[in-house]
This record gives structure tokens, C-alpha cells and sequence, in this order.
């Protein structure tokens, strides 16, 4: 792969290590000026569920920086496909099912990386 591709990938997963930190440790405070459309009584009641939706962002972040560290070539760039094709699925899911912001914040980069891995 490229080392454009390469940091397009190390984009995502640090975003997605970011989403993991969000998620399962600041929801009820850094995630309450993030998510401005969840009325504030929410973000107890959902820390539980919001912290298991932080630990699947980290096993994205997980995959994406495991395919910049495998040796080979094919092996490294199909392990970027995968994840980063996981990424912009969720994306498009959570565009449609919660805020279409997501599919800006998440789909959009996955989509560049990936089309960046495919192309270059």
C-alpha cells in the first residue's frame, strides 16, 4: 500500500480509538457535547449501552491498525478492506438509523481510505 493510504487508514483508526475513548469512558460528559441531540437525562441511562458501542469502535481501530503492521503486501491490504468497508457500512447505517452526520464523520473518511488502498 501507499503511505497515502497508509495515513488515510491510521486516520480512521485513530478516529475510531477516539470514538472507543467517547464511548465507554466520557459519555456522560464529553459525549453530551458531542451528541447535542440526546436530551441530557439520557446519558446515564445509556452509558452501559453507548460503553459496548465504544468497544466495537475499538475493534475496528483494532483491525485497521493490525493491517498496517501485517508484512504482506495482499494480506495487509484485503485486512484494510475488510475493516474499512466494516467503517463506511456502519457509517451509512448510522447516517440512516440515528444522524446523518455520521455517515460525514465516519463513512466519508473509510470511504477515501478505502478507495485510497483500491486506486493508488
Amino acid at each position: 500500500m501507499t503511505l497515502i493510504a497508509k495515513l488515510l487508514i491510521a486516520f480512521v483508526a485513530l478516529e475510531h480509538l477516539y470514538i472507543l475513548w467517547l464511548e465507554m469512558f466520557a459519555w456522560t460528559t464529553a459525549g453530551r457535547r458531542t451528541f447535542k441531540s440526546m436530551s441530557a437525562d439520557m446519558f446515564e441511562k445509556t452509558k452501559s449501552m453507548a460503553a459496548n458501542q465504544g468497544l466495537y469502535n475499538g475493534f475496528l481501530a483494532a483491525g485497521l491498525i493490525w493491517s498496517l503492521i501485517i508484512q504482506d503486501e495482499a494480506w495487509s491490504k484485503n485486512v484494510a478492506m475488510f475493516f474499512l468497508g466494516c467503517v463506511l457500512i456502519a457509517g451509512i447505517y448510522g447516517a440512516i438509523s440515528v444522524q446523518k452526520s455520521i455517515f460525514f464523520v465516519q463513512g466519508i473518511p473509510a470511504l477515501i481510505a478505502l478507495a485510497a488502498v483500491i486506486f493508488l
